[in-house]
């Protein structure tokens, strides 16, 4: 699975925290939908850092094995 390092990720809006985030600031990630080249993934406790873009069908499988393992 390959996956790119996006260094400018500051400069891209529209960045939301995960839904399974909570609400005291630890252990967030932050993704940015409807990018053309995948998902950027970052820490929100550092939102000026570097983000790592997923493949779509990655992120997607990923979610879901998220989500299944949430029900077990």
């Amino acid at each position: 699975m390959p996956e790119h390092h996006m260094l400018q990720a500051a400069a891209l809006t529209g960045w939301r925290k995960s839904s399974y985030s909570d609400s005291e600031g630890a252990s967030c990630l932050e993704v940015l939908d409807g990018h053309p080249f995948g998902v950027p993934v970052r820490d929100s406790k550092n939102p000026h850092g570097p983000a790592v873009v997923f493949p779509a069908a990655a992120w997607r499988a990923f979610v879901a094995a998220v989500k299944d393992s949430a029900t077990v």
